[in-house]
């Protein structure tokens, strides 16, 4: 299998920017043990940086103390406020809370479908473009550490591995994307398996 990458001699965000201006499409993969009635609004951003000479995706790893998903890897982002315009607020607002990244620097391409997590939420992931240079600040509460993935990798289907495990007494299946000493998975790998949908459509 192969990464989906855009037509030969096509920059990477004109392909990005035109698979967006397409209208919405693909399919989420709903985690194991939705739990009925309603869930909780969240929201985040998925942040595709335009290095050269390929694009990366920008993650965070969450602290070990968190009560929520602790050491985790995750995209910046979090519950839905009362105060927040719209989802895609949501995830601005969070980002700049937990890296610094403004949302000045973000171009905004759209959401991906709905993803929802066997923890009760109901996330909106919003994709946007980051040109570098800039710089981050690490709220030292909730974000250990920031770091790069190729894109390439991660839409590459090859790298979409599949797990299970016993989470909260029952057998889930997840998938899972390790990357050198980074293990994604759950719902961030959810999402990024929800992006290689979308431009794949």
């Amino acid at each position: 299998m192969k990464a989906v990458l855009p037509p030969r001699h096509t920059p990477v965000a004109e392909w990005l920017r035109s698979c967006f201006a397409a209208g919405p499409g693909g399919t989420s993969p709903e985690e194991d043990g939705v739990p009925p009635g309603p869930l909780r609004a969240a929201a985040v951003l998925v942040p595709i940086v335009l290095r050269e000479p390929e694009p990366t995706l920008l993650l965070t790893r969450r602290t070990d103390h968190l009560h929520h998903h602790p050491g985790q890897v995750s995209f910046p982002g979090g519950r839905v406020e009362e105060h927040d315009t719209s989802p895609v607020d949501t995830a601005l607002r969070e980002t700049e809370e937990e890296i610094s990244l403004n949302r000045g620097h973000v171009e905004l391409l759209g959401c991906l479908p709905q993803y929802r997590t066997g923890t009760g939420f109901d996330v909106t992931p919003v994709v946007g473009l980051v040109t570098p240079p800039f710089e981050l600040t690490l709220d030292a509460f909730e974000v250990a550490e920031a770091f790069e993935v190729p894109l390439s990798f991660l839409l590459d289907e090859a790298n979409h591995q599949r797990h299970s495990a016993f989470i909260r007494g029952k057998r889930r299946e997840y998938y899972a994307m390790p990357y050198g000493d980074y293990f994604i998975w759950g719902a961030t790998a959810g999402m990024i398996v929800s992006l290689h949908r979308f431009v794949s459509r």
